[in-house]
Order: structure tokens, then sequence, then C-alpha cells
């Protein structure tokens, strides 16, 4: 793993973020377009990234997450996986609002947020510049987007749901996480998604600022 790109060929998959909990706000995938291009639409600098830092140096950052009557600070870490690149979303970032943008010309793009204060955690499906699918974790039955049911077989084969895509298929008492887990591993399957647990450790990836002031100074090429 070098110049901060994740090795391709990791199998850490993406049904571990069901229990990341506050340890990021987000992770935008794309697909179609190089992390450095990612950042870009995301509202970063493409010529201002950090030098690589891990995923403990970011907690270090001047990051103002909330401020009254203004923005907060936004920040990603950007890498690549199983040819996919990914955004790591830090304090008030951007992949939520920006997400049809990111989406535009070819991309694909998958967004996920755990939403630790305000469950449901939620993933959307993005492509050709519209939000195709999403839903919350654990409350499948209710989806949007342009094709709400694109998904629906595939969480239909992880036991998720039932055809009828409002039943759930679980045991009596099945845990939510265990619902979530199952969730993303659907996603997991139907991408080909995946993004090394080290990213939230010793995982060494450009950072950049894509909203407010962050201070990223320090960090500095």
């Amino acid at each position: 793993m070098t110049n901060g790109t994740a090795g391709a060929g990791g199998g850490d998959g993406i049904r571990w973020l069901a229990d990341a909990g506050g340890s990021l706000d987000g992770v935008v995938f794309a697909r179609g377009i190089p992390p450095q291009e990612l950042a870009r639409r995301m509202g970063a600098d493409p010529a201002a990234a950090t030098r690589p830092i891990s995923g403990t140096e970011v907690w270090e950052l001047d990051i103002e997450v909330y401020r009254p009557s203004d923005d907060g600070d936004g920040v990603i870490r950007v890498g690549e996986a199983g040819g996919w690149s990914f955004a790591v979303e830090y304090g008030d970032s951007t992949g939520g609002e920006r997400l049809t943008e990111i989406a535009c010309d070819g991309a694909e793009v998958v967004h996920f947020r755990p939403m630790p204060e305000h469950p449901p955690a939620l993933l959307d499906y993005a492509r050709d510049g519209a939000v195709l699918c999403g839903f919350g974790l654990a409350e499948e039955r209710w989806r949007w987007g342009r094709e709400p049911d694109l998904l629906l077989p595939d969480l239909v084969a992880a036991g998720v749901l039932e055809a009828d895509g409002v039943t759930y298929r679980g045991p009596v008492g099945e845990s939510h996480e265990a619902v979530r887990r199952r969730a993303l591993g659907a996603v997991e399957r139907r991408f080909g998604l995946t993004l090394p647990r080290a990213v939230l450790g010793d995982l060494r990836l450009p950072a950049y600022a894509v909203r407010g002031t962050p201070g990223l100074e320090l960090q500095a090429r």
C-alpha cells in the first residue's frame, strides 16, 4: 500500500461498517473516477492534499464540526480498493448533498452514513447524476430513489426481506446489528465493495478539506 492507495485485493468487505459507530461520519465509494477526482467532486482543491495521515491522526486535526449560523469543517481521506475510489468522511462533510454531482459523467457512487446519533444508518446508490435507490439499514422496507427496488433482489437473496419487499425474513428477536450486517453484505456482493479496516487505524491516506476551514496546515506535504 503506497501513495495513499489501499491494495485492491483486500478481503475486509464493508459489513464491518455496521459496527464502526462514531469512528467516521460516512464513506463515499465511487467507481469510474480516481481518488483525486472524487475529492474534487466533493469540494476539495485537488492540489491541496495533505501528506498521508492515519485514521488516528485525523482526530488530532483542528476540525470544528459545528458552528452556529455557519458551516462546520469537513475533511476526507481518500484511497482506492477493489476497483473503487473511496473517501472516508469526518465532520461536516459533503458526500450526502453532492451525491448526484459525484455520480455524473458515468460514475457510480455508493454512500454509507452510520448516523449513530440519529439512526438508522443510511445507504444510497447513485449513477448518471441521480439517486437510483436508498434505504435505512434495518429499515429496508422503506426505500427511495428513481428505482427504489433496484437492490430488492439482493436484499431478498441475503435473507433481509421477503420477495414482497416489506416482510423481514430474519428470526424473531434478531438484533438490528445483525440485520445491518446482512444488508451491507448484500451491497458488498452486488458491487464488489471493500474497505480495509486499517483505514480507521494505521493506514495512511492523503486528506483534503471539503468544507469550512479545518486546520490541516501541520499536515501539509
